[in-house]
């Protein structure tokens, strides 16, 4: 479906739908900010929130929820039912605040000096109130393709909550033709990030008493001979591995994130689990890494086994999600650049929803939200106010060219 390549006219104004009552972006950021929707905790407030605000104007939504119905992704729909249309994509989750050191109330949305400081501003409530806010002026623009609102639980944890969705989508008789996840890339078009693989390896060993150490076998030491086998993969991999210029870091990586073990220092212990990750280019096959990360697992139990019988590494994945790797000459990519005015493209070092919808529901995807990553995750995390109005521009736009 063909959409054009740049704006047709003047902005579509705002002013005509409900003038200055109308709620804006920055008041609706203020309150997806106060609900605190930390990963694994519930986000019905927000969601209901947003639903009621929705149907305010008259747009109807649908909830899908999780199955312990404590958390509920959001789907809606403005324009004809029967075309294809472009979805705009957020998560309602943010990452915990404890342990980092605020200045300012992470759950208030604090203005200084142009920065609109709160936990989740940049990652990403910001694009989400630029994503409803649009929605809500897209009600009474004369839609000839729709626009598609989605947003998403417990993406902070390995885009667990959008599958529910994805589930639904894929029996839906139409699908987005184009979908703009709204991650930060300080608005620029990003075409690609890499995939995700988080896996454990869990090290068994065989208890003693540490005054006899040689009589039993140290799962910990089992652990760090796997560690020193995972760096030396790491190395492989920077060295022959796939390369991709387009990212700060090149080729595929691998990452001892979390490790434990032991439950006394006079004992030796007989478990201790390690979590790991692979990120990956497109290019490189994750199946075979993995082999290659079993093989030497293999190697090294097998070697302890001379000591213990007991001996095992046992690996299994614990989430995983794909990469995104749209052409740079897609017709999403010229579409959003035509959006923002731009001729250049980026890849982001982190994950999103974006490879998920591209590969369950083949949506072509790009990658395009106010705000920086190097913002998120942080305490005082913050979005520039003229960030989010560049957004709304940008949305704007965007009206105006589904309703030509």
């Amino acid at each position: 479906m063909r959409m054009g390549s740049g704006p047709a006219g003047a902005l579509w104004s705002r002013s005509h739908n409900s003038g200055a009552a109308m709620t804006d972006s920055f008041e609706i950021l203020e309150r997806l900010v106060a609900f605190p929707t930390i990963s694994r905790e519930p986000n019905l407030d927000l969601i209901h929130y947003v639903q009621s605000l929705l149907e305010s104007h008259g747009i109807a939504s649908t909830l899908v929820r999780s199955e312990d119905g404590r958390n509920a992704n959001l789907y809606a729909t403005l324009g004809p039912a029967d075309r294809p249309g472009v979805m705009l994509s957020g998560h309602s989750d943010v990452v915990p605040v404890a342990g980092q050191d605020w200045s300012l109330p992470p759950f208030s949305l604090v203005e200084r000096n142009g920065r609109l400081h709160g936990r989740g501003t940049a990652d990403m409530k910001g694009f989400v109130a630029c994503a409803v806010h649009a929605l809500l002026r897209a009600a009474e623009a004369p839609l000839q393709i729709p626009m598609h609102l989605a947003l998403s639980y417990d993406e902070e944890i390995g885009c667990v909550g959008v599958r529910r969705m994805l589930d639904v989508l894929e029996t839906a008789p139409t699908r987005p033709a184009f979908c703009i996840v709204g991650e930060p890339t300080e608005l620029a078009v990003a075409t690609g990030h890499k995939g995700k693989i988080a896996a454990r390896a869990v090290c068994t060993g065989k208890e003693a008493h540490s005054a006899l150490a040689p009589t039993g076998l140290n799962a910990i030491h089992l652990a760090a001979d796997f560690i020193a086998a995972l760096r030396t993969r790491q190395a492989a991999l920077a060295e022959d591995g796939a390369q991709d210029g387009d990212y700060d870091v090149p080729y595929t990586t691998l990452h001892a994130g979390l490790i434990s073990g032991g439950v006394a220092l006079n004992i030796v212990p007989n478990r201790c689990q390690v979590d790991f990750e692979i990120r990956n280019l497109q290019a490189d096959d994750t199946e075979q890494i993995l082999a290659a990360i079993r093989q030497d697992a293999d190697r090294i139990a097998s070697a302890a086994r001379q000591q213990a019988e007991e001996a095992d590494i046992a690996i299994e994945v614990v989430n995983a999600y794909p990469g995104l790797d749209t052409a740079p000459d897609a017709e999403v990519v010229s579409f959003v650049k035509s959006l923002r005015g731009s001729n250049s493209t980026i890849k982001v070092s982190f994950g999103t929803e974006g490879g998920l919808f591209n590969e369950r529901l083949g949506v072509p995807t790009v990658i395009c939200g106010p705000g920086s990553m190097a913002q998120g995750h942080k305490p005082d995390e913050f979005v520039t106010r003229e960030q989010i109005e560049l957004c709304d521009q940008m949305l704007d736009r965007l009206i105006e060219r589904l309703s030509a």
